[in-house]
């Protein structure tokens, strides 16, 4: 699933790791860190059609709520529905058992408009 060289970033930390047209995606580890401790993660239906940078899901933390906003465009294939039980999987492991779903790429080439992991982590090291 998720490895540096095959995961590409938003400015608004999601990733997604493609496998020919199906991505996984999640947020980063950055951004786990900034919303603390997740309670809650309300996930799209498998079937729907999210678009690039659109809000799909929503993260619930002890702080506050917070959009996911999809990396990338196409139709929601599966959700981790681990997440129900233990949203803290986000916490844990965001770039692992924290995924958040998958989705078969209506347009591949918007990865290339994502950020390569090195970039990213440039990004947010400032």
């Amino acid at each position: 699933m998720f490895n540096e060289t095959n995961c590409r970033f938003a400015k608004t930390h999601e990733w997604a790791c493609a496998e020919g047209d199906v991505a996984t995606v999640g947020i980063s580890d950055y951004a786990q860190k900034e919303i603390s401790d997740v309670v809650f993660v309300e996930l799209p239906k498998v079937g729907a059609r999210v678009e690039q940078g659109t809000p799909c899901a929503v993260i619930e933390s002890v702080k506050a709520a917070a959009d996911f906003f999809a990396p990338v465009s196409g139709e929601v294939t599966a959700v981790n529905d681990a997440l129900g039980d233990n949203p803290g999987l986000v916490n844990q492991a965001p770039h692992g058992e924290g995924w958040f779903f998958k989705i078969k790429m209506a347009r591949p080439a918007e990865l290339d408009s994502l950020m390569d992991f090195e970039g990213y982590q440039r990004s947010v090291s400032h």
